[in-house]
């Protein structure tokens, strides 16, 4: 049973909400990821409780996900406002309502608020449904979710988003079941420093642990949805399919870990080959991919790997679009507040922060290259932060790789003594801060895997929380967003007029001289790529009005196409909110439908600061533009603002 008592009215939602629309999936796939993601990014923006936004129609009495599964404590209060049914009225009246749409003023007729509020998640579903739809995620999910009711939630999400397109490679973690195995026969479990030794009676164990974790994972795929519930829209010749179809196999090629420094660990084996076309082959037929941590060598020898070094050679070599790691925590900072995004330089620099409280972030700094750790213990973090995005302390770094066919590093390892451990502490995970998930986060982002989802499996609907909100619920790593954004200095004003020079002569951007960009330095921003500025723009906050000017956004000719706008746009919101700014707005003469692409929309001068307006140039026709910013939860380092 999952108690929902103390989560918020979001979480409770969502995951009531699942549960009782599963059994559309098979017929309604993408209907029903609409209705969630939308719901998510909806009420993620208005911040209304969901209860009072939900079509009672949505929850007929009776049914549910499983009998018992999800159970709202009785003695549960929810808070409800907003959109509730007026005193006698029935929600079966048709009441026609007209309501103009705030984005293009067409008036549209609704037949009640809720059907307003339902179309308008359907609406702001679309991104989500794009931007997910198709990719590969692999999937590791820790030992200790493994052996947890939590497993459940989290199998039954991922079936879910399969029937919306989604391809999963799912990796389930083994330690756990294997210590308890061992205890059971009175074998006690062998570990040289992180790695086990797996012995014979380990071995077994093994085996025995991948093999019953493989069932119960393809049982808890197999049901379909409810008949009752399905039955109405006719399709009865798909009512007894297997609720999802699974593949696992011999996908996985290792070798022995041998005899380091007089340690022989026998039977734990490093990972040398992905089978991808196999593994692709079932992912492109429709199947969810069951990756055990068990490889077989050349010689016909069954070996015990580590989950998260399986985990990220195949997110390597299979080219997923996500590494999502399924843990029994939140991953927190020094101060134990939550963490909830990370660029790969901030990620780099925490491992590193941490090198001497752990072997595992120590071996990766060895592994990625030696820096000065002492400037990590400075309390300048302004200082540091600078450096690390303008690319001075991961310079002479080199990058360890997965090379399929091969294994890590040129066929070295991750666990030899130049190796990369991202994993091997598997049982001591929470207590070092999940230091083997951060440090397989950013090995993947360096490799080039764009995104890596650090989530607390006990929450129920994280994974759905983490994918379709903002914000999401997790811990993200991701290797392209930011990646060289930083607070401009005045070394960078050449790089910069180079950059809007062809854009002051077109007219797009107002001229600027070298005086006005020195008095604006504290309020611009760059991109810098290998010592070049390759993007810039400007945040004008007006602190009394609760508000910025966003100006002066402008990318390199060469660099155009590759999404720095967006990237730039996007750190600047971040930034913005980060600063207790409500709004952002713009004057812009030729880029308006950029900024309407983006969530800007036209407003009336009256809505720009009084004191912005004093200085507006009339002559120039500006048209203005306004976006309404959410309160900033994105964990995005704010160490480097200027704006005091």
């Amino acid at each position: 049973m999952i108690d929902l008592a103390f989560m918020s009215d979001q979480k409770i939602l969502f995951y009531f909400f699942i549960s009782k629309l599963w059994s559309l999936y098979k017929v309604q796939a993408c209907w029903v990821l609409v209705a969630v993601s939308a719901m998510a990014a909806s009420c993620s923006a208005t911040r209304v409780p969901l209860f009072s936004l939900l079509p009672t129609k949505l929850f007929p009495s009776g049914g549910g996900f499983e009998n018992g599964v999800v159970k709202l404590r009785t003695d549960s209060k929810f808070r409800t406002q907003s959109l509730k049914p007026e005193p006698g009225s029935k929600r079966a009246d048709s009441v026609k309502r007209n309501v103009v749409n705030e984005e293009d003023g067409v008036e549209e007729t609704y037949n009640s608020g809720d059907d307003k509020q339902f179309v308008r998640w359907f609406h702001e579903a679309w991104p989500y449904l794009w931007a997910h739809r198709g990719g590969t995620f692999v999937v590791v999910i820790s030992g200790e979710i493994v052996a947890s009711p939590y497993l459940d939630g989290v199998l039954k999400d991922i079936a879910f988003l399969h029937h919306l397109g989604i391809r999963f490679v799912i990796v389930p973690g083994t330690h756990v079941q294997i210590d308890k195995l061992l205890a059971e026969r009175g074998h006690e479990p062998k570990y040289d420093g992180r790695y086990r030794i797996t012995d014979s009676e380990s071995l077994a164990a093994a085996m025995e642990a991948a093999g019953r974790i493989r069932l119960m994972i393809e049982a808890k795929l197999s049901p379909g949805p409810s008949i009752c519930n399905i039955r109405r829209h006719g399709d009865s010749s798909r009512l007894h399919e297997v609720g999802v179809s699974v593949a696992s196999g011999n996908f996985l090629a290792a070798k022995r870990r041998g005899i380091v420094e007089g340690v022989d660990y026998e039977a734990t084996g490093e990972v040398k080959k992905v089978d991808v076309a196999r593994m692709r082959e079932r992912l492109d037929g429709g199947c969810i991919v069951i990756l055990s941590n068990l490889g077989y060598s050349s010689s016909g020898e069954v070996l015990n790997c580590n989950t998260y070094e399986v985990a990220t050679a195949c997110a390597l070599a299979v080219g997923a679009d996500k590494l999502i790691c399924i843990i029994d925590g939140p991953i927190l900072d020094e101060n134990g507040r939550h963490i909830n995004f990370l660029p790969l330089q901030e990620a780099d620099m925490l491992i590193r922060q941490r090198a001497k409280q752990s072997e595992i972030a120590a071996k990766y700094v060895k592994a990625v290259g030696e820096e000065d750790l002492t400037r990590l213990g400075h309390s300048d973090s302004v200082a540091l932060v600078h450096s690390l995005q303008n690319g001075h302390a991961l310079s002479n770094t080199r990058n360890p790789t997965f090379q399929n066919g091969v294994g890590f590093d040129n066929g070295n390892g991750l666990s030899g003594e130049q190796g990369f451990a991202i994993g091997g502490q598997e049982r001591l995970s929470r207590p070092n801060g999940y230091l083997s998930e951060l440090a397989a986060a950013v090995f993947v982002c360096r490799g080039g895997v764009e995104r890596v989802h650090l989530l607390d499996g006990t929450i129920g609907g994280v994974l759905l929380l983490e994918l379709f909100k903002r914000d999401g619920m997790g811990t993200m790593v991701a290797s392209d967003l930011y990646e060289g954004a930083r607070m401009a200095k005045v070394t960078d004003i050449a790089g910069i007029k180079q950059i809007i020079q062809p854009l002051e002569e077109s007219g797009t951007l107002v001229r600027r001289s070298d005086e006005e960009l020195l008095k604006a330095l504290d309020s611009l921003i760059v991109m810098e790529r290998e010592g070049q500025i390759i993007a810039c723009a400007a945040l004008f906050p007006f602190f009394e009005d609760k508000c910025g000017e966003v100006a002066c956004i402008a990318v390199s000719p060469e660099c155009r196409g590759q999404g720095q706008g967006d990237k730039l746009l996007d750190y600047i919101e971040k930034k913005a909110s980060s600063l207790g700014l409500d709004m952002l707005f713009l004057l812009t003469t030729r880029t308006a439908d950029w900024f309407v692409r983006r969530g800007f929309r036209e407003c009336k001068i009256d809505m720009i600061p009084h004191e912005r307006r004093k200085k507006i140039n009339l002559s120039r026709n500006s048209k203005y533009y306004m976006k309404n910013l959410l309160p900033d939860r994105s964990g995005i380092t704010a160490a480097d603002r200027a704006f005091k």
